[in-house]
């Protein structure tokens, strides 16, 4: 298991588990970041922003919040 932040660019992982305080996951949740659900990271922007790729939909996250996201 590794954060997302690690994962490779064009990469589909599947997430295993969502770390943080209830309100992050809560967050992550209603973006479509659950548990068993398919990502890939699309992009690696500046300062290390990630853009991903997510029930056929683009969602920038910060590395923060990305490294909350273990694959």
């Amino acid at each position: 298991m590794k954060p997302l932040t690690l994962a490779k660019i064009d990469e589909e992982n599947i997430i295993l588990k969502i770390g943080g305080d209830h309100e992050t996951k809560r967050h992550l949740e209603d973006l479509g970041f659950v548990v068993g659900t398919s990502v890939k990271v699309i992009s690696d922007l500046y300062q290390g922003d990630l853009i991903v790729c997510i029930k056929d939909a683009r969602v920038a996250i910060n590395r923060e919040i990305a490294a909350e996201i273990m694959i």
